[in-house]
């Protein structure tokens, strides 16, 4: 089996249940509060984890008690953390709101998460050198997750960018992405190409591979997901569940793509798998209180 790097944020997730989101300038009393470990590369170091996944990860923690329990989590799930350092500040903090739906919004407030910058991606080299697949996301700095990129890349790795949270990145950091994996308005603010249906998403997604991304699979919520390389596509339909919160779904179909690769399965097994993962993790509340367990996965029976 394949080993895998993640570098990425780690953050406290503050989580309050609401029956509608709050409109601008309005107060509403939630039905729940609740403290759960996330951050989008904890979360997806956490997914591979509990899928099976050899894992260590790259990142910072503040000096402070949710740094600790951050860690802790990691180490309780058997993620390598030997390159989690501390900085002296406070731990990134994501706060999450929740309606009946199950639809979040989410702010953060980066903390630790900013304070990891090149030097330290060369400092913990040894966790890309010693990995095959190395998976990325959009909450640490820009100029971090470039050099991360480059440096997998220089190393023969195969690389996966989750662009989340969206943001328009430049061409050197595109060209160093084997795998790709937005959802709909992510590949939208990455492409600049509005997308209407499947058609614009197909046209988006050539537009990134134009850029050198080898392949992507773009999330489509209850959907399904679809692959797009240079020569096919491949379209998957999601399991139908009872969703309770998306908090951490896409973080735990990234993570399952990137256990699935380690194991050298195909993109359709890959796909089945991840969408199976998903479709668990939507069932459970928060970010890695609801990721599932291997055994979880090889148990579902979704239609």
């Amino acid at each position: 089996m394949k080993k895998i790097c993640v570098i990425g944020s780690l953050n406290m997730d503050l989580v309050v249940n609401v029956d509608e989101m709050p409109k601008k300038g309005q107060t509403l009393i939630g039905s729940s509060f609740r403290e759960v470990p996330g951050g989008k590369g904890a979360n997806q170091a956490v997914a591979i984890a509990r899928l099976g996944g050899d894992i260590c990860m790259i990142g910072k923690i503040g000096n402070d008690s949710f740094g600790k329990i951050l860690l802790n989590q990691l180490k309780e799930d058997n993620v390598k953390t030997d390159y989690i350092k501390e900085e002296n500040c406070s731990s990134g903090v994501a706060i999450i709101t929740v309606d009946k739906n199950a639809e979040n919004s989410i702010v953060v407030a980066p903390g630790a998460n900013f304070k990891l910058l090149k030097e330290d991606i060369d400092k913990c080299i040894d966790g890309i050198n010693n990995s095959d697949i190395v998976v990325v996301q959009l909450e640490t700095p820009i100029d971090t997750i470039r050099y991360s990129l480059q440096k997998a890349k220089e190393l023969e790795k195969y690389t996966i960018l989750n662009p989340a949270p969206a943001v328009k990145l430049d061409d050197s950091i595109i060209k160093n992405v084997d795998l790709l994996t937005p959802n709909e308005t992510e590949l939208e603010i990455l492409s600049g190409i509005s997308i209407k249906n499947e058609e614009d998403i197909k046209i988006a997604a050539r537009t990134m591979i134009e850029k050198g991304v080898k392949e992507l699979i773009v999330t489509l919520g209850s959907k399904g997901s679809l692959y797009i390389n240079k020569d096919e596509f491949k379209f998957k339909k999601s399991y139908k569940v009872n969703a309770i919160d998306t908090t951490a779904a896409g973080d735990s179909y990234t993570g399952a793509l990137a256990v699935a690769f380690s194991k050298d399965k195909s993109i359709d097994k890959a796909m089945d798998f991840a969408s199976k993962v998903g479709a668990l993790t939507v069932m459970k509340k928060g970010a890695q209180t609801s990721l599932p367990k291997i055994e979880d996965v090889i148990n579902f029976k979704g239609e």
